[in-house]
């Protein structure tokens, strides 16, 4: 937890600690650094505000650049914008203060389940199965490899993605033809309903689709009027 005000931490970690969890605390984003590099952790709960020193979205943008977890924001703010922001940078999931300690220990747990590869969003018919780990997808000039996360194109160049945009692409690849409505997009890519988020979806495909599009993919990513989105995907060249 990389939280300034220690009381919190401390409260937080003890909790935590009682559930199972093995947690620790830093005060800013120099201890976090040091803390990241002297242990290996698998989530970080992350405030924005700091008195001091890197405020919590340049520690976000830190975070996502040099380690690959699930990034959950606890944060006193609690306008559209501050969330917003926070989940195009990369963020798994974003709770307010002041929060219940149930609801923060079921997204921490969420989110690992996530990402262990344990989550599969609810449909209304049969999904395809997982692929196995290590499988890849190709279409058109790209290569989608679901093991390492990466997006590359025929010629080797790697496309970057964020990790939201890397889960929804993965969806929608993973059910090509298949019109999937933005709630079951939203809760592939972060395992709940997200309401009054819901056109951040829209975002996330105009991202995607700029970056496909860039690649030579054409229009792979198709709006159908009043449902959704669905996945067509070229024959690999």
């Amino acid at each position: 937890m990389v939280d300034d005000d220690r009381r919190m931490c401390g409260f937080v970690t003890k909790f935590l600690a009682r559930e199972g969890f093995c947690a620790d605390f830093a005060l800013d984003g120099s201890a976090m650094r040091d803390a990241l590099a002297a242990t290996r952790f698998d989530l970080i709960i992350l405030d924005l505000t700091f008195p001091r020193g890197e405020d919590g979205l340049s520690l976000a943008r830190a975070v996502r650049a040099g380690w690959d977890m699930p990034l959950l924001v606890l944060s006193a703010k609690c306008e559209t914008v501050d969330k917003i922001v926070c989940l195009e940078l990369g963020a798994d999931d974003y709770v307010t203060k002041p929060f219940e300690p149930r609801e923060l220990l079921a997204r921490v747990r969420a989110l690992l389940r996530r990402a262990n590869g344990a989550i599969r969003a609810p449909a209304p018919s049969p999904a395809p199965a997982a692929p196995p780990a290590g499988h890849h997808l190709m279409f058109g000039v790209f290569r989608l490899d679901l093991d390492r996360r990466e997006l590359t194109r025929q010629d080797g160049a790697r496309v970057a993605l964020t990790s939201h945009e890397f889960r929804l692409l993965a969806a929608l690849a993973e059910r090509p033809g298949r019109v999937l409505t933005r709630d079951q997009m939203l809760d592939l890519v972060a395992n709940r309903q997200w309401a009054p988020f819901d056109r951040s979806i829209d975002v996330l495909v105009g991202k995607l689709r700029r970056k496909l599009e860039d690649g030579g993919g054409g229009e792979i990513i198709k709006t159908v009027r009043g449902e959704g989105y669905v996945f067509t995907p070229p024959a690999p060249h």
